[in-house]
């Protein structure tokens, strides 16, 4: 077991350090608000709510497989499943902030295209890290081993890769927008938190 343990560690910390978890919202709230503009935030961070805590908890899972001394199978499993939870958390946001239309603001159109496309590579990635898990040689510590390396080095770039489109989107009203809405401000809570 020894031989996995490292490597555990090391996609735990990846995952950990993927400041990944959508809107990270810096905005102050300001009282000024525009209709428009907050009735789409509302839309938005509604739905990211509950995506927001599948990723958390999916990061989680990881967490506490990589931290017991757990045999490649359970890790397989569980890595396996998160990075599905990821993808599918990742597309329903795409799919909801597509549904909301673009934001009632300069270049709205050409942000929303921008960050969706971004999510669903996002998606994309974790569920092509699905595959790659789900391919892994259990029997074989050395190599499962390896295998785990190689998709902690992906991760580590998936999450240094930032989210853009994402930012882009979420500057000036519109995160000011969004940083009024309670549901927003709970979707970025800390993973503990998402924890019920």
């Amino acid at each position: 077991m020894e031989g996995t343990k490292p490597v555990n560690k090391k996609l735990a910390a990846a995952l950990s350090g993927g400041a990944v978890l959508v809107l990270a919202l810096t905005g102050c709230s300001s009282d000024d608000g525009n209709e428009k503009l907050d009735a789409w935030a509302k839309e938005v961070c509604d739905a990211v709510q509950p995506q927001a805590k599948k990723i958390a908890a999916a990061n989680a899972a990881i967490q506490k497989e990589t931290s017991d001394n757990s045999t490649p199978e359970e890790v397989q499993n569980a890595d396996s499943k998160a990075f599905q939870d990821m993808s599918d958390a990742y597309k329903a946001i795409g799919t909801a902030v597509n549904k909301a239309g673009a934001p009632d603001v300069e270049n709205g159109e050409q942000k929303l295209t921008n960050a969706v496309k971004e999510l669903n590579g996002i998606s994309a990635s974790y569920a092509s890290l699905k595959e790659q898990v789900d391919a892994l040689d259990t029997e074989d510590q050395a190599k499962f081993a390896d295998g785990l390396k190689g998709i902690a080095a992906e991760l580590d770039k998936l999450s240094k890769s930032g989210n853009d489109a994402l930012n882009e989107l979420e500057e000036g009203e519109v995160g000011e927008a969004m940083a009024r809405q309670a549901s927003c401000r709970t979707a970025t809570a800390p993973a503990s938190a998402a924890e019920s």
